[in-house]
């Protein structure tokens, strides 16, 4: 992305980073939003806790087992930080269907796989089976959610394209 982090990019529909854009929605969702890893954010996440992951060279699951032990007995809300397309109705979904679930998460139509990154974790359910895997060698999250009974947040067409990602330059300048 050109050097420049992808959470301080700005939204295509506002002023506002990325990273300040769900750190908003995150809020009026009821969140208490934090930040996972060590990126330095200037200002754009000032007064947010940030939590570095509970081991260095693990991957992103080390960052979930920060987040699940950060949440303790309340469930975990993990987002990617490079969603410019979010709405809040669809975090509030994530939020508030299946209160029951384990992990609940939309799937990929063409590949079946999970979304991690845009998913509710019930933290005390989920924190053991997460630290057996990483004891085992673990490292993806397709594989941890092999090992948990994960509930499916179906998505409308609309929906799905509001969890488009920024990977590339190219999908900036693709309208969602």
């Amino acid at each position: 992305m050109g050097g420049v982090q992808k959470a301080l990019l700005r939204a295509p529909d506002t002023d506002e980073s990325l990273v300040a854009r769900l750190l908003r929605l995150g809020r009026q969702a009821g969140f208490e939003p934090v930040l996972l890893g060590a990126a330095d954010l200037g200002g754009e996440a000032r007064g947010v806790p940030q939590l570095p992951d509970f081991a260095p060279d693990i991957g992103p699951l080390a960052a979930l087992t920060s987040l699940l032990r950060h949440a303790g007995t309340r469930p975990a809300v993990c987002l990617a930080c490079d969603m410019p397309y979010l709405t809040a109705p669809l975090l509030e979904r994530l939020a508030h269907e299946q209160p029951d679930a384990l992990v609940l998460a939309p799937r990929e139509l063409d590949t079946g796989k999970w979304q991690p990154l845009f998913a509710r974790y019930d933290s005390p359910r989920v924190a053991p089976v997460l630290a057996t895997a990483l004891a085992q060698g673990e490292r993806s999250f397709q594989a941890l959610f092999k090992r948990l009974s994960v509930s499916e947040l179906a998505l409308s067409a609309h929906e799905r394209a509001s969890l488009r990602d920024w990977d590339t330059p190219a999908d900036m300048r693709a309208s969602p």
